[in-house]
Formats: structure tokens, sequence, C-alpha cells
């Protein structure tokens, strides 16, 4: 498709028949839920079945977003980053079991001789603030965020409990990562990862593709959003609470870097930070977690033990940092009320402000969203929301065709929505998962 749709919503890319109510979802984020420039991208068993954009590749800007646009996506990128040491891991380069220590000596320190690698994906390791936030320079050196977190004591007895590590992940997982392989994880996801795959996905941008980039900032929601029949739910007073008091755990682990820095920095594009920085287009994400479910054009990254893995859960419960109930797998967050995703198998990771990559192995399902307007939120952005209730509409009006694995997925999607109660205020039709 190509042209306007909605009220003057100019709207690129394509569409496969069936999956027309997520164009519709895509269109109404621009009327009414405040969106500027975005992209979403949907493959279903490794086939792309949704690529569409619109709006301005500046949040601030009046140039049309292109087909080869790219956005920092935030945390959607730590999904990717986690793919890296379950890869090493599948090959036989990395123990899950084993203390971070057996690699990485100097974490040993303050406390954290028993420290696991599965810990640290699964945002156990008790390390997600440091005593002194690091500048934007130190964070982008690649010595001195290694350096802090292996210094650092943790918050609480590492293994015991939870919390998510906004920003320490970048050098937990990238030091990890280094001294496993040699290589730094923008460099290996580079090579065994996005060039395999044809992922227009980095961390650190090349120079040369820096022109593709657009503009990020806040913007405010509309006053009254259309959030299609989701639950409007008021933060809890200690949620709230948390995110004002400058000595809470939360705000010290949000701000590990300190003062926060400018996203649109060139310096800051082309750092390695797989805790925040992440650079993609919306297909990049869909692509490379159908590759996690499944193959595509024949190339596969996770073994069936492996993706078990990745949405098996380590960690649920009350959030020390989000304040919140969440759930994790190894790198992953896991569908759940904090994090809702397109079924109880679904695993993939958000960024704060609106941006989303996930997988459903059931539906075979991948879906990647990036947008350039931040809103308020870390988790459950309503316009990715939006998307995913489309999605799972489609999935429950897609017709059954004889013979096919949509035939398998339909059947079974059908059967257990006729037998689960229907969540109040969703359409009748669409509730093939939740």
């Amino acid at each position: 498709m190509s042209g306007s749709a909605g009220a003057g919503v100019d709207v690129r890319g394509t569409v496969a028949a069936g999956f027309e109510p997520v164009r519709d979802a895509f269109i109404r984020n621009f009327e009414h839920r405040g969106e500027r420039g975005a992209a979403v991208a949907v493959y279903r068993d490794g086939r792309k079945v949704v690529d569409l954009w619109a709006g301005t590749r500046d949040v601030d800007g009046a140039e049309p977003w292109a087909v080869d646009t790219v956005q920092i996506v935030r945390s959607a990128g730590k999904g990717i980053a986690a793919a890296v040491p379950l890869l090493l891991h599948q090959r036989g380069q990395v123990d899950l079991d084993a203390p971070v220590g057996t690699y990485w000596p100097e974490f040993k320190a303050a406390g954290k001789e028993r420290v696991l690698v599965r810990h640290l994906l699964a945002h156990r390791a008790g390390v997600p603030a440091l005593d002194r936030p690091l500048t934007p320079q130190e964070a982008a050196d690649g010595i001195s965020g290694p350096r802090a977190v292996a210094a650092q004591c943790p918050q609480w007895e590492p293994g015991t409990a939870h919390g998510y590590h906004a920003q320490t992940y970048s050098w937990l997982v990238g030091e990890l990562v280094r001294r496993v392989t040699g290589r730094t994880v923008g460099r290996w996801v580079a090579e065994e990862i996005a060039r395999p795959l044809g992922l227009d996905f980095w961390f650190g941008l090349p120079a040369e593709e820096a022109h593709r980039v657009g503009r990020i900032g806040p913007v405010e929601p509309p006053a009254l959003q259309d959030n299609g029949g989701a639950l409007r739910l008021r933060p809890k007073r200690s949620v709230t609470e948390a995110y004002r008091d400058p000595e809470s755990l939360t705000r010290r682990a949000f701000g590990a870097i300190d003062p926060l820095p400018d996203e649109n920095d060139p310096a800051y594009r082309a750092a390695e930070l797989p805790a925040s920085n992440g650079i993609a287009t919306a297909r990049a994400l869909a692509r490379c977690y159908a590759a996690m479910i499944g193959p595509v054009d024949g190339h596969r990254l996770f073994a069936p033990a492996t993706l078990t893995l990745a949405r098996t859960e380590e960690s649920a419960g009350p959030d020390r940092v989000l304040v919140v109930n969440t759930r994790f797998g190894l790198g992953y967050m896991l569908h759940g009320p904090a994090a809702p995703l397109l079924a109880p198998g679904s695993f993939g990771h958000p960024g704060r402000g609106g941006s989303l990559g996930f997988a459903d192995p059931e539906s075979g399902i991948a879906l990647g969203y990036v947008t350039n307007g931040l809103q308020k939120g870390v988790t459950a952005d309503p316009r990715a929301q939006a998307l995913v209730r489309a999605v799972r509409s489609a999935l429950w009006l897609l017709p059954v065709i004889p013979g096919s694995t949509d035939t398998a997925y339909s059947s079974r999607a059908r059967d257990r929505a006729s037998a689960r109660p229907r969540p109040a205020g969703w359409p009748a039709r669409a509730r093939a998962s939740w």
C-alpha cells in the first residue's frame, strides 16, 4: 500500500491479506494516540506480513519517514543483546551456571563471586545502580562501565531477588561477551546476527549510516487518548514515589549515567550501550525475533533448547527497581501485566517510551515497532499495545487453510479462545490468545 489513509496519515509499505487490522491500528496511533513518526513490521512463520511506516523522520521535523529510516530503540535493544550470551551458550562457549568471575575475574569483587551468568541475564545480579554514576563520556568509553560494575557492592544478595538493570546491563553483558569472544557486543551482533540476516541493527552506529537516523524526543499523549479498549491503569503511589525520589533504587538505576546523555548526539549513537542505544528499523527487530523462533530465508538463531531457555521464567514477582511485578526469562521480559505481549508464551523486550520487539513461538509471530515520539511509561506503551491487540485480532480472523501451518495455529487458537472467558471489553472475535 502507498498513500494517505485516515485523517491525512500518509502510510507507506505493505500488508498481507488478513493483517489489515494492524494497518488500521497503526493509522489510529497517529489519529488518536499522539504518534509523530513510526514503523511497524510483523513476521509470521518466517515470512514478512506487515511492513509499514508513516509520519516524520524527526520528532520535531517535517521530513517524511523513509523506507530506510532507523531510530534508537532504547531498551528494546536488550533483547538483541541477550541473544549473544545465549548463542555463545548454544555454541558451548558460555556456561550459564558458571560464576561470571570464571570469565571476568575482576567481577568477583565486593561479594559478587557467586553471581552466575544466568543472574546477569535475569536481572538478579544485584548491581542495577552505581554508587557513583558515570558521565556520558565514561559510559561510552568501554572501560569505565565494566570497571564500575566490577567494583560495585550488590544491592541485595545476588540470586535472591530481581530488579531491572536499566543501564548497568550494558556493561554487564557487554564485558562478559568481550571477555569470552575478544569482540565487543556491537561487533559480535554485526558479524554473527545482523550480517547473516540482513538486519539494519547496530550497537555502535557506523558513520556511513548516520544520515538515516531520525531524531527522537518526548511527546505528551493526547489528554483523552484512545487506547482501543485497554484498561486505563493509574500508577500505584509507590511507583510514582519511586520515580520521584532521587535516593530510590529506581531513580539510581535509571540514573546510572548522569547527566542523562543526549540521545540525538552522534557520539552517543556511535557508542556501544546495549542496554539503551540500539539503533534499528522495525523490520530488523521483527526479522531478528522471527529468526529466534524459526528459519528466516534459511537462517535460524536459536536451537529449540535455547529458545526454551530464553522464555523459561527465571525471575517473577516484585521488581526492586520497577516497583511492580515483572517476569523475566534469560534476557527477555515475559508476558504479564507489566509487559503484555501476544500470548502467555511470548518473550521480548520493550524500550522505555514506546519501542517493542517480541516473538511468540506458538503463533509464529514476531513483531517490531519503533517510534521517534517517546511517551511516558517503561513497558506498556499504548501505541505498541494497540498494535499487539491488532495482531491478536488478525490471527483470530484469519481463515483456516487446510494443510497449512496457518491451519494448525488457527485451529488451536480458536479452540483455546472458545474455552476461555473473554477479558472484559474485548471484541468477541479478537480473542485468539491472551
